[in-house]
């Protein structure tokens, strides 16, 4: 595990009754496919990872439960509340031609097509309309619409760059 690179795949945000089972934040597309990447490596301290194999579980309400093999009551789950969710980066499937996981994107040089550096990516959000780029020089802070063709020219993980079209004083 040590050098593996991971996904943070969700989150276990609280308890739910008394048997050990725990409620669940996930981030997968579908959010039941959390179910699918497994081992799971909660995060139980800075750089500490407990592997866990065979996590099951189903939608219930507006959220995830899910019973996690080694937890058998309420005190043992309310002790994972807040502990992120990881999964192996080979636990994924594979992607089609243009498609990313934004993992792969954080830490890419971001450069325009000018070749001007604008810095790293610091991490990606969705707006609903389409990804955004949160590029970081310093304490400079450049927000980049991930919109391929249009404002994102290249992407190129072996080199470790994204070439933008973008304004470097915007």
């Amino acid at each position: 595990m040590p050098g593996e690179r991971r996904v943070r795949m969700g989150r276990i945000v609280g308890v739910s009754g008394v048997r050990g089972w725990v409620k669940l934040e996930s981030w997968a597309e579908p959010r039941l496919a959390i179910f699918d990447y497994q081992p799971w490596l909660l995060e139980t301290g800075p750089g500490e990872f407990r592997e866990l194999r065979g996590a099951r579980g189903r939608e219930q309400g507006k959220g995830l439960v899910a019973e996690l093999p080694g937890v058998a009551d309420r005190d043992q789950a309310a002790a994972l509340t807040g502990v992120p969710i990881w999964v192996p980066r080979a636990a994924l499937p594979p992607l089609g031609t243009g498609e990313y996981y934004w993992t792969d994107l954080e830490e890419l040089e971001v450069v325009t097509v000018e070749g001007t550096a604008l810095g790293r990516v610091s991490h990606l959000f969705d707006t609903g309309v389409h990804p955004v780029l949160v590029v970081r020089d310093g304490d400079r802070e450049r927000l980049i619409p991930f919109v391929p063709g249009q404002h994102v020219r290249s992407v190129d993980l072996d080199a470790g760059r994204i070439v933008v079209d973008w304004d470097p004083d915007f």
